[in-house]
């Protein structure tokens, strides 16, 4: 028989009536990279609550190492080297590093006194398993991303780790702390550690996993070996739709510039920057995380206005120096992160599309509740806004939901100019796909549209052009029909 750390056998489970898992299966080999993917809401989550004690099965088998467990709380999965690594870390970042790292040992071990030697000595060990360096004193909430979720996964090798369960690990980490980050996890594999991988990024689970298993709405899909899936297949499996992943071809280009960026700078950020776009195109801006792509597209909304050069809409030069003076030039801004900046979480789902013309829809200081119902149902039902009722919070909506609403709220201004920072990020594949149709409709139909996004198949799939930035300045400007990924990537780096 396999050695199996891990292995759950049709397990169910129900809320309120609701079937979230239907006989689902994941089996997890000793020492192997295993990708969980399928889409939001498909029970992936669930399953891993299963699996670490959060949650008791209503049915079914789950056996770690070879023994089957009938109830399970999450410090006895920890003590069976169970580890989950949440995409919040579930850490305190008002604590050191030192204190996260240890916090675990002494409520694990029911330590009434704290013995700060002890604690160092343990936080010591544990950032040497990986040899990761990090000031011990240091607070955590000071850290960047990638560092704290290597204090996570050095906080899960000190229980001697058998299955280290990483959710959506790659999310908010550049294309450099992803490298940094699998090589760690390779490290791991080598030590006979297993990796539970929540990914629903193609290019990532065929690098990493070394097996795969999908769920959609509660099933198990498929399972096998990742060098036996493709493109294709992994998108059927995750949605149970095919895909035409044609590239974007421009049938619809006005004459002139909707849009012309010269000589466009940005003290300390990013400096000279031309480009322009007409309207019936899509283009791309793409760099690293310090490349000046992310303070290019605040510029270009007003909310870090540009020391130098100048923007011109429609051949007007025009003054961005505040998202109202943006919006008054027809400009629209989808921000990089839709949580924090774009979405009013706990406001109805209408609220969140109609604010942005809430001045349209009042008269004499009162909402006309006929137009404003009518707005909405109109941008529910364009963009296909997965929801039984729009009074629902936002919060209640899937990634690729919210996203929609956020599209939504800015095509209601009608802009000439649409500006999305990282469109698809955190959204599964079968929203992703449907996002980029949007856009591409929306190009047709003559808006100018810039994406910014270091998601190179994104860009090589939507955008006629791409301008590649580095160090601040244009390192190149290149049509996508005559490059591969590679030259964007070499000339990134």
């Amino acid at each position: 028989m396999e050695d199996y750390v891990l292995r759950a056998v049709e397990i169910e489970k129900h809320f309120s009536g609701v079937r979230a898992l239907d006989k689902v299966t994941l089996e997890i080999k000793r020492g192997e990279i295993h990708c969980l993917a399928g889409e939001n809401g498909c029970g992936k989550s669930t399953l891993i609550k299963v699996i670490s004690g959060v949650y008791q099965k209503d049915g079914g088998i789950v056996e770690y190492d070879g023994e089957s467990v009938e109830k399970l709380t999450p410090i006895d999965a920890i003590k069976r080297g169970i580890q989950v690594i949440y995409q919040d870390f579930s850490i305190f970042p008002n604590l050191t590093v030192m204190e996260n790292l240890a916090i675990n040992s002494e409520l694990v071990e029911n330590r009434k006194f704290v013995n700060w030697k002890h604690v160092r000595e343990i936080a010591q060990q544990a950032i040497a398993k990986i040899g990761f360096k990090v000031d011990l004193d240091a607070q955590l909430g000071n850290l960047s991303v990638a560092d704290k979720q290597m204090v996570a996964i050095c906080r899960a090798l000190m229980f001697n780790a058998k299955l280290i369960i990483m959710d959506e690990p790659t999310t908010a980490l550049t294309k450099r702390e992803v490298k940094a980050l699998f090589k760690v996890i390779m490290e791991l594999k080598a030590q006979g550690i297993a990796i539970l991988f929540v990914s629903h990024k193609l290019d990532e689970v065929f690098e990493i996993a070394d097996r795969f298993t999908i769920f959609r709405s509660g099933k198990l899909i498929a399972t096998g070996n990742t060098e036996d899936l493709d493109d294709k297949k992994f998108s059927f499996y995750m949605t149970g739709r095919e895909f035409d992943n044609a590239v974007f071809k421009p049938t619809n280009v006005t004459k002139d510039n909707i849009i012309q960026v010269k000589n466009l700078s940005l003290d300390g950020f990013y400096k000279n920057i031309n480009f322009a776009v007409k309207g019936g195109e899509i283009i791309g801006i793409t760099g690293l995380l310090d490349s000046g792509r992310t303070e290019l597209a605040l510029s270009l909304f007003g909310l870090k206005p540009s020391t130098s050069g100048e923007i011109l809409i429609e051949g007007k030069e025009t003054v961005i120096d505040s998202p109202q003076a943006a919006i008054n030039s027809g400009i629209g801004f989808v921000p990089e992160d839709r949580l924090s900046e774009g979405l009013f979480l706990e406001r109805s789902i209408g609220d969140n599309i109609v604010i942005s013309e809430i001045d349209k829809l009042t008269k004499k200081g009162f909402v006309d509740k006929e137009k404003y119902e009518r707005e909405i149902q109109r941008w529910v039902s364009e963009l296909t806004i997965a929801t039984p009722n729009a009074d629902n919070a936002a919060s209640t909506l899937s990634g690729g939901n919210q996203q929609r609403i956020v599209l939504a709220k800015w095509l209601a201004c009608e802009p000439k100019v649409l500006i999305l920072n990282g469109p698809t990020v955190g959204v599964d594949i079968g929203s992703k796909h449907d996002i980029h149709s949007i856009l591409q409709k929306l190009a047709n139909a003559g808006m100018a549209v810039i994406i910014i996004s270091d998601d190179l198949p994104e860009v090589m799939q939507n955008c006629s052009k791409v301008v590649v930035l580095r160090d601040g300045q244009v390192a190149g400007e290149l049509d996508t029909n005559d490059i591969q990924e590679r030259q964007i990537i070499d000339i990134m780096m």
